[in-house]
């Protein structure tokens, strides 16, 4: 069975929640999706320089407050807060509602999927081969305390002329659990050759409580450093090396074992 489900939306109601949290009457639910939209798709023209990894869009009584994930809030805020004044007038151009705009600094972003993602697609796009750029995102995940990584990335891989899928995984994704925290994100680099496309899992750790905030909460605080999950993983490392020692003719105990009755 192919895994195509989206690991965020999968766990929606379970231990995260929606990016758009509203209640709208009879009527009014297109006109407010097609906002949200328009200022999710403005506010992310400057992913790549402020590094933006997700806008949260909560409308309380005749206010739309867009809460901005970033990575480098310094670049969205400007000297003295000019550039964050221009972008509150901005937005307020696409609804009708009083436009409050907050920031929030991402403490992490060597695990966060879709800054892990975008990193590597603005790399391919200097040039880097696609395997250094891939394993550096990898160990820099793992260093930062996620208990696993997966990153897959497709097309032109390295300028050849059939599109192909090239894939690294370390450490543990599991994707059907339910309460795994797993971050999830993508991104598109336009190189020479044409679109090369990547996707990121981020496994975070075990979420024990059922609380749809819970993810959110988590990565607000900076809790769960994963450094359990990394000792597990070269726990079972050493155990691996310790079954296929005696497995070969000359390896380990057994090899010399066998070497001293010949």
């Amino acid at each position: 069975m192919g895994h195509k489900v989206n690991p965020v939306g999968l766990r929606v109601g379970i231990n995260r929640t929606w990016d758009s949290r509203w209640f709208a009457r009879r009527g009014e639910y297109g006109k407010l999706l097609h906002e949200d939209r328009a200022i999710r798709a403005h506010i992310m023209k400057m992913q790549r320089a402020a590094g933006i990894s997700k806008v949260v869009i909560e409308r309380p009584h005749k206010k739309c407050r867009v809460t901005v994930h970033t990575a480098r809030p310094g670049v969205l805020i400007g000297k003295k807060g000019a550039d964050i004044e221009k972008l509150r007038n901005e937005l307020s151009r696409f609804t009708a509602s009083e436009v409050h705009l907050n920031l929030l600094e991402v403490r992490r972003p060597d695990i966060d999927a879709t800054l892990v993602a975008e990193n590597i697609a603005q790399q391919l796009e200097r040039r880097v081969a696609f395997r250094r750029a891939m394993k550096r995102a990898v160990q820099t995940a793992l260093r930062a305390g996620a208990v696993g990584i997966r990153i897959n990335v497709a097309g032109r891989l390295g300028g050849a002329e059939i599109a192909r899928t090239e894939w690294y995984r370390e450490g543990r994704v599991p994707l059907h659990t339910l309460r795994a925290d797993i971050d999830f994100g993508y991104g598109v680099a336009q190189t020479a050759y044409g679109t090369i496309g990547i996707k990121v899992w981020v496994f975070k750790g075990e979420i024990m409580e059922h609380d749809p905030m819970a993810s959110e909460r988590r990565a607000t605080e900076g809790a769960g450093d994963g450094s359990g999950g990394r000792g597990r993983r070269e726990d079972g490392a050493g155990d691996r090396r310790d079954r296929r020692g005696p497995r070969g003719p000359r390896g380990g105990e057994a090899g010399r074992e066998g070497q001293e009755t010949a």
